[in-house]
Parts: C-alpha cells; sequence; structure tokens
C-alpha cells in the first residue's frame, strides 16, 4: 500500500462564536492555514496513484474557493473550525479523489490542527 500527499496553503478570515477568548473571536479575524491530503491505495498501470500534476489541479480549485475569502460566507462550510474545514475539503475532493484517505488542516502560528478520514 502506497501513500501520497501534498499540500496546500490559504489566507482566510472569519468570526466564531464560543465560549473561551469570546469576545475577540466574534469580530472578524484571519488566520492563514495549510492543508495536507492524503491518498492511500496501489499505483495503476502508470506507476502512480494520481498524477501529482492532477490533484494539484483539485488543490488549485480548492485553494481559490478558500484563499482571501471570507468564511462566513463560503457556502457549505458553515462555522469556520479546522472539523469543519477539513470536511468541507474532503467532501471537495472525495468525488475527483479515489483513494482519499485523509485530509488534515493546520494553523501553525498556533499549533492547532484537525484531521479528517473516514
Amino acid at each position: 500500500m502506497h501513500e501520497i500527499t501534498k499540500e496546500f496553503r490559504f489566507e482566510a478570515a472569519h468570526t466564531l462564536q464560543r465560549q473561551i477568548a469570546a469576545e475577540a473571536s466574534r469580530r472578524i479575524h484571519g488566520h492563514s492555514y495549510r492543508a495536507t491530503v492524503t491518498l492511500r491505495g496501489t499505483p495503476d498501470a502508470s506507476g502512480m496513484l494520481m498524477d501529482f500534476g492532477r490533484l494539484g489541479q483539485h488543490l488549485a480549485a480548492l485553494r481559490e474557493a478558500l484563499d482571501h475569502r471570507f468564511l462566513d460566507e463560503v457556502e457549505g462550510l458553515g462555522p469556520a473550525t479546522l472539523e469543519n474545514l477539513a470536511c468541507f475539503i474532503w467532501a471537495h475532493l472525495a468525488p475527483a479523489c479515489p483513494g482519499l484517505a485523509r485530509v488534515a488542516v493546520f494553523r501553525d502560528s498556533e499549533g492547532e490542527s484537525c484531521a479528517y478520514s473516514e
């Protein structure tokens, strides 16, 4: 079994309703995000699980949907938590990426991350 991983980065703003640090979170604020996408499986006749160029095209479309956006307005995302971002990325990639095994979203400046897999 092989795994390949590719990452992309995006900058985005949001608000968040929460109990701790509530006042600052309710105001519009931004983060730098890093996301990794991992595919798992057996390479095909080409010797690849998926061409990294093709995977990069899928990630570029996702980056376009998230980068320099107000995440509160991204349809289908819900509250812009790391958990919801990971599920949003998964839902958009799963149909085009057989063998999708893991999506992780990081806020490196805060030392925080969330990974999603089914």
